[in-house]
């Protein structure tokens, strides 16, 4: 059996761990992880191109703590009168090419058909947790609004802000239709039985659950289907993925 790390951690652990600037100003080292990456993504392709499912556990295996990673809250001025208002005025914008852009509210995503699982959750720096998430499965959405011919992937922009020069340090992520019709694929708006926790990505997060951490999105502000990455912020398709991480992190 082959371990949900091994295609990753073997070969670009060490290195993904080492730190994004020290990363980014090596080319032989970003070299190195297209071509793993490549590699990689397509082992993985052929291993799940009958999308099979993470493993999921039990209630009783859920961990008594789930670190939280990256932002803690968003500082804009924009998300704080979110939160203090229970994020009733948020909603969530879908669009690019898709046939039906629309925004739904969080009582609309509720109120969608949901799913729970209970799954591991595998950080880039090393440690795991296993945690319950609710959310609507990322295809109800996509069904409603329809999608382009020409769509390749699912940009998913956040209110977090991590700083840096280029894309103003907004987080983002990207998955590929692949990955988003997945029946794992959801956007939990509630943690272990809980609303989501804003320290975790209240109102709503990415939960992609064959990926890494760092493909999580967390506070998901809008979702742009789209044929191609390189234009949006630094071209490779996520926050992390543009100061040198992989983009495809399968596990």
């Amino acid at each position: 059996m082959i371990a949900r790390r091994g295609l990753i951690g073997a070969g670009l652990g060490g290195l993904l761990v080492a730190g994004c600037d020290r990363i980014s100003g090596a080319p032989a080292v970003q070299d190195f992880i297209g071509r793993s990456e490549g590699l990689t993504r397509r082992a993985q392709r052929t291993l799940l191109a009958g999308q099979p499912l993470a493993r999921e556990f039990s209630a009783k295996d859920i961990s008594p703590v789930f670190k939280a990673n990256g932002s803690q809250t968003p500082t804009s001025d924009a998300y704080a009168q979110l939160l203090a208002g229970s994020f009733a005025g948020w909603r969530l914008m879908v669009d690019g090419l898709v046939a039906a852009p629309m925004s739904f509210s969080l009582a609309e995503l509720k109120a969608m058909p949901a799913r729970t699982q209970i799954t591991r959750h595998d950080c880039v720096e090393g440690w795991s947790a296993i945690g319950g998430w609710t959310g609507v499965p990322l295809a109800h959405v996509l069904q409603r609004t329809g999608l382009h011919a020409d769509a390749r992937y699912l940009v998913f922009h956040c209110a977090d802000n991590l700083g840096g020069a280029g894309d103003g340090g907004l987080y983002y992520e990207s998955i590929d239709l692949f990955d988003a019709f997945h029946p794992q694929t959801i956007l939990a708006y509630a943690m272990n039985g809980q609303a989501l926790p804003v320290a975790h990505g209240a109102p709503l997060r990415l939960r992609v659950e064959r990926q890494l951490g760092y493909k999580q999105a967390k506070y998901v502000m809008r979702i742009e289907a789209t044929d191609r990455l390189d234009r949006i912020h630094g071209g490779r398709g996520g926050f992390w993925e543009d100061r040198g991480y992989a983009w495809y992190a399968g596990i």
